[in-house]
Order: C-alpha cells, then sequence, then structure tokens
C-alpha cells in the first residue's frame, strides 16, 4: 500500500469512528433528557439499567470505531505473519538437508536406510510448508 493511502484510509476510519461514536453519544444523551424525571429520582435498578445501556451503546461505538481504525493493519498482519511462519518451516529444511545429502548414498539398501527416508519425508514436508506458507502471502 502507499504511504498516502494508508494515511488517507487512517484519516477517514478515525473520522468515521469520532462521529459515530459522537452521535451515539448525543442520542443517548437526548433518551436520557427526554425521559422523565421520576424514573431517574425513582428505582435505583432503573437508574442502573439505563446506565448500563448507555455504557454499552457507548462501548459498541467505540469498538466499531476502533474496529475500522485496525481494518488495514489486518492484512498487513496477516501478510506478515504467513511470511514469518513460511520462514520457520524452512528452516528444518536448511538443518536436514545436509543430512539428506550425505546420506543420498543409502537411499535403497544401505545401513542409514530408514533415516534417509525419515530425513527425506521431513524435508518434502517442511519445504511444501515453507513454500505455500509464503505462496498464500504473495496471493493476499
Amino acid at each position: 500500500m502507499r504511504p498516502q493511502t494508508i494515511g488517507r484510509v487512517l484519516g477517514i476510519g478515525l473520522r468515521v469512528a469520532g462521529r459515530f461514536a459522537g452521535q451515539q453519544l448525543a442520542g443517548s444523551l437526548q433518551s436520557a433528557a427526554s425521559a422523565p424525571q421520576a424514573t431517574a429520582v425513582g428505582n435505583p435498578a432503573d437508574r442502573a439499567r439505563a446506565a448500563g445501556q448507555t455504557v454499552r451503546q457507548a462501548s459498541g461505538g467505540v469498538a466499531q470505531g476502533v474496529g475500522g481504525f485496525l481494518r488495514p493493519f489486518r492484512r498487513v498482519g496477516g501478510i506478515l505473519w504467513l511470511e514469518v511462519t513460511g520462514v520457520f518451516f524452512l528452516l528444518p529444511v536448511i538443518v536436514f538437508a545436509p543430512n539428506l545429502w550425505r546420506m543420498r548414498a543409502s537411499w535403497a539398501h544401505g545401513a542409514d536406510h530408514r533415516r534417509f527416508l525419515v530425513t527425506a519425508l521431513v524435508v518434502v514436508v517442511f519445504l511444501y510448508l515453507g513454500v505455500t506458507s509464503f505462496w498464500r502471502a504473495r496471493r493476499k
């Protein structure tokens, strides 16, 4: 993503989240102001319920705003996660490939036949996992 696009997305997301939270708070204040005073002075359970509802609405608006702010980072974080896991999957390949090369003479009927097959299986599996992890990161 270009820096101009990231800045624009973050700025727009922050403005929309602020506007949404402001509208939610203004709406809850207007509904609380239009409510009869007998309820506010009366039952404490009703006051607690109304306060809880106001907090729930405000926190929902803040959660939406934060989610909108973090949305561009989700894609970048996913790509970074795939690339890091790809590197960690390729580490066993780097470690076991020299052993595989040293045991190549006994691939069919040698003293290290079983160890060669296990090492080959480990190298193939981790090579597949590492390459596909990078491939999925490039497709994102």
